[in-house]
């Protein structure tokens, strides 16, 4: 049974820096700390992208360092506040596909996890996603590839609506493209997404999704706003994905107010 661990959106900043009011080091700090202690075992840790706030070196070292203190290994991914270049020049070691793209498969006995890079840059002016023919080609090869294992596919734009007019405006904009591809193949069993920094599930042509908060500030609730800025202080989280011999089972875990103290009700 692969155990996959999900953070999206860390927004990290330099050090002294906060986001309304909130400071992003501390807050995945200690959601580290909480997998280090209660999921060491899991299979892989997956940052989906938004890794910096304003895509600055001293950001991402500052990210670097701290990820030294994961127990259990990490894989990164970029979404639209991360610059390509800058990260690739701190994380030199991060996968790439040929054409350079933030892009990785992590093949494991019970399923491939494809991990895409959606940046619409450069140049870095847009936070809407998109997957260029390179990238499509790319996809549709780890697809082919996948050897009788279903797919997982990792992104940091959802490929389809959330129900936040903000947000839906800087989704992934060739959606129609995507889903062509996936439902072609037909072994997607699911989508993981962030960028929208709220837990929403469901499905979408008929593949499921999981679109998971931010470790440190999450989209208000209200729907029909459409300014994709605004934030809210609510509890930080983490995503906890398990393959089963069934499927695909997938928890939220709202690490800085969870209790393990149990007693019976």
């Amino acid at each position: 049974m692969t155990k996959l661990i999900i953070f999206s959106d860390l927004h990290m900043v330099p050090e002294g820096e906060t986001i309304i009011g909130l400071d992003p080091y501390r807050r995945l700090a200690n959601g580290i700390a909480h997998v280090n202690r209660y999921h060491a075992d899991a299979d892989r840790v997956i940052f989906a992208g938004d890794l910096t706030h304003r895509a600055d070196r001293a950001s991402y070292e500052r990210l670097k360092a701290l990820l030294g203190e994961l127990t259990p290994p990490a894989a990164l991914m970029i979404g639209n506040h991360d610059r390509r270049d800058v990260f690739l020049d701190v994380f030199a070691e991060a996968a790439t596909d040929a054409n350079g793209f933030v892009q990785q498969v992590l093949d494991f006995a019970d399923c491939r996890a494809i991990l895409l890079d959606t940046l619409f840059a450069p140049p870095y002016d847009c936070h809407a996603g998109y997957l260029c023919d390179r990238r499509l080609a790319w996809l549709d090869r780890q697809l082919e590839e996948a050897d009788g294992r279903p797919a997982l596919i990792f992104m940091h734009h959802p490929p389809h609506i959330s129900g936040f007019a903000g947000i839906d405006m800087i989704r992934l904009v060739n959606e129609d493209d995507f889903y062509a591809l996936v439902k072609r193949h037909g072994n997607v069993r699911h989508i993981f997404a962030g960028h929208v920094h709220r837990t929403i599930s469901g499905s979408s042509r008929g593949i499921p999704f999981s679109i998971f908060k931010s470790p440190v500030h999450q989209q208000p609730m209200p729907f029909e706003t459409a300014d994709a800025s605004l934030s809210v202080d609510e509890p930080a989280a983490y995503g906890i994905a398990l393959v089963t011999g069934d499927g695909v089972l997938v928890h939220t875990e709202d690490y800085e107010i969870a209790r393990r103290d149990a007693v019976g009700a």
